[in-house]
């Protein structure tokens, strides 16, 4: 914002030269207190005697300020955009006592916080009315070839279970490659044989995998929402995006991930629980849930949720 302000004549202090900086302006009112009491002396040497600044009998000359253009903040503010937001979407899922969804809270139940200042909300609706746009992510990395034919059964009965007239579900593996094994539809056939077909892979792309399918969803339509299922034992490997390039891919595209961790190895100490933590933060980040089925056949509860 860019603010005119308009000074009265009359200021006691007012530069006789735009061109010169302000600590190079003489004052005015000491100018004509000078001439005043010596009417006799010549004006232009009163005119270029300095005036002294700073300790009695010690002159100090004033640094000029450097150029705007050069200093680190002109810089930084050439860098920067700003944008006036009214409205932003913040996407929320809430499970009770018993890890389950709790879909008819109130308005009342949300508190919304930016920076710790608490922030009006100004719309509050839930969006279970809207189309669903659905990116199912199957592990199929050598880690988790023990549990794919699980993974594989308990998917294909998601599939049957979620599917509504207008959603549209996509299938996808990955393993050191992400691969699109079906088209996004409500074909529930179509859609669960892409799931029974999916071969077995060698290393884990998960960053890959949240990256390319929010870019997939974000490209469908803004009237839809948007979620992602990802099934994995968490052993990031060999993908080509960081952490953080995933997250925001999710964030940007007002994706809701929802992270199921099939962990074949119970104990802490053969686990990569660094990959979980970071998944636990991606996750919660979005707004969606993490789940630890301790065994396979816990896959279809998961999913029927």
């Amino acid at each position: 914002m860019t603010l005119l302000v308009s000074l009265p004549s009359g200021n006691a202090f007012g530069q006789e030269n735009p061109n010169r900086p302000p600590w190079a302006q003489k004052s005015k009112t000491k100018a004509n207190s000078t001439s005043g009491s010596n009417s006799g002396a010549n004006a232009s040497d009163a005119a270029s005697t300095p005036s002294p600044v700073g300790e009695p009998g010690k002159i100090v000359q004033p640094t000029p300020l450097p150029p705007i253009e050069d200093s680190q903040d002109a810089a930084a503010q050439r860098g920067r955009i700003r944008v006036n937001v009214n409205l932003v979407s913040v996407l929320v899922s809430v499970l009770d006592e018993h890890n389950r969804p709790a879909p008819d809270l109130p308005r009342e139940a949300f508190q919304l916080f930016d920076e710790g200042t608490q922030q009006e909300i100004a719309i509050f609706e839930p969006e279970t009315s809207l189309p669903l746009d659905l990116a199912l992510m199957i592990d199929a990395s050598l880690s988790a070839h023990k549990e794919i034919s699980f993974e594989q059964e308990a998917a294909a009965h998601f599939i049957r279970q979620v599917i509504r007239p207008g959603d549209r579900l996509g299938v996808f593996s990955f393993d050191e490659d992400v691969t699109q094994r079906a088209g996004f539809s409500d074909n529930v056939a179509i859609l669960q044989d892409a799931v029974r077909r999916i071969p077995n892979g060698a290393g884990t792309s998960i960053y890959d995998a949240v990256f390319l399918a929010s870019r997939s969803l974000a490209q469908r339509g803004d009237d839809r929402r948007r979620v992602i299922v990802l099934v994995t034992d968490a052993g990031e490997t060999t993908s080509h995006y960081d952490f953080d390039a995933a997250r925001r891919a999710a964030v940007n595209g007002n994706v809701l991930l929802y992270t199921i961790v099939i962990r074949p190895v119970k104990n802490e100490n053969g686990r990569n629980t660094a990959g979980e933590h970071a998944l636990e933060t991606m996750t919660d980040t979005t707004g969606g849930a993490m789940f630890y089925p301790d065994a396979p056949q816990e896959l279809t509860a998961i999913f029927d949720r």
